[in-house]
């Protein structure tokens, strides 16, 4: 137990009790801590979790999950007031005490109203994350009509030998994981389907895949038929670089549970035979005809681990690819960038400073392909982006090495 944070909280008798703290996002172990039960009425369970203190559910399960969805309709209905007032005062400063969602919705400053969209998120977060399901050893729930989260809770953590405590929105996402996971995702271009992990990037805007699966493959892979997946997470691109006939495909990931999950999915599908899975930060050793990558898209601070495959401070992985790339293309290859331009729209990352980088990198530009997104907040109007998202491409950017002229596609 001392190896791993604790939670201590204290029961309706005086006698106090601690467990592990389990936070797959890092939050820290809540620091006030109240048993509630199913007499714990809404709005007081509302006050509570709104100052910070978390509630620790000794009651039936159904009834906690009933409590989360009165939670967030007390916020949903405070964001609807504050942005409301915003929109009447027609001022882009919310009122003192304003969820940060009324001032999305009133800033013209695209970069300023994201960063106030993610503050919201973190909130939010933080608030419906105070609702806490204590877990026995095996994670057996001991609540009444609590469900059975031994095989979804064991993919996400391994084994466990002792009690600990968690979120209720931790573990519905837990459970929702699983589910997909069982399910699959659906992906056109492979006529088959993805069954991403716990904590794996999940391919659901699959428009990027369209464009990997079309775009010319460089004249190069005669002479080497090789490719490279950097980032390949649950190994759907390197399942779509082996469909299209190469060979050999390489593909990097930094976190070992998104190579087991390639791993699973490259086994499915029949083309693991054709797939070395590398455990390495971007790059393998030598030099390949075809590097493809399709790094986060909006340099920000992801909030959870599954969030790192949207969210990277100061495009580092970006960065990273663009500044190694040229070293590792063998004469006459092509990499292949994989990129929305959301962060362009929002203010986060100009068009000259993607090129500059590419520059700068002894790349050019030889050639690139568009898409528009399919997902449905691209035409929901009441999304506090929409204006970006309306907006948004993703492209395929060919790269090869600067001053060397452009070899015909395969």
């Amino acid at each position: 137990m001392s190896d791993h944070p604790t939670l201590t909280w204290t029961d309706a008798r005086g006698l106090t009790h601690t467990a592990r703290w389990r936070s797959e996002s890092g939050v820290s172990a809540p620091r006030r801590v109240m048993v509630a039960d199913d007499q714990t009425p809404a709005d007081r369970a509302y006050r509570l979790v709104c100052e910070g203190t978390a509630l620790l559910w000794q009651g039936d399960f159904h009834n906690a999950r009933q409590l989360l969805q009165a939670l967030v309709r007390r916020l949903d209905k405070r964001e609807t007031r504050d942005r409301a007032a915003s929109t009447s005062r027609g001022t882009a400063k919310p009122a003192s005490g304003a969820a940060p969602d009324a001032a999305v919705h009133a800033s013209p400053d695209p970069a300023q109203a994201f960063h106030l969209h993610r503050k919201r998120q973190a909130e939010r977060a933080r608030i419906l994350g105070q609702v806490l399901i204590p877990v026995e050893a095996g994670h057996r729930i001991a609540l009444r009509r609590a469900p059975d989260v031994v095989a979804a809770c064991t993919e996400a953590y391994g084994p466990a030998d002792e009690a600990y405590v968690l979120s209720l929105r931790e573990l519905q996402g837990l459970i929702g994981a699983h589910e997909w996971r069982k399910k699959g995702v659906a992906i056109p271009a492979l006529q088959a389907a993805i069954h991403p992990h716990y904590g794996v990037f999940s391919p659901l805007r699959g428009e990027y895949l369209d464009l990997v699966a079309q775009a010319p493959l460089p004249a190069a892979l005669q002479a080497q038929n090789e490719a490279w997946d950097i980032g390949t997470g649950t190994g759907v691109l390197a399942a779509v670089l082996a469909r299209r006939g190469i060979a050999r495909v390489r593909a990097t990931d930094l976190a070992p549970r998104a190579l087991v999950c390639a791993r699973e999915n490259l086994a499915r599908l029949g083309v693991l035979s054709q797939v070395d899975l590398l455990q390495t930060d971007l790059f393998p050793d030598g030099q390949a005809p075809l590097v493809v990558c399709n790094p986060p898209w909006v340099p920000a601070r992801p909030h959870s681990s599954v969030e790192q495959a949207v969210y990277d401070p100061d495009s580092r992985m970006l960065r990273g690819f663009l500044q190694g790339l040229a070293p590792h293309l063998a004469p006459g290859g092509e990499g292949w960038l994989i990129l929305s331009d959301l962060a362009e729209h929002l203010g986060l990352r100009s068009r000259a400073e993607l090129l500059g980088w590419i520059e700068a990198a002894g790349l050019q530009v030889l050639g690139r392909l568009d898409i528009r997104p399919r997902h449905g907040k691209v035409t929901d109007p009441d999304d506090p982006l929409h204006a970006a998202r309306a907006a948004e491409l993703t492209s395929l950017w060919r790269l090869g090495l600067a001053g060397e002229a452009a070899s015909p596609a395969a």
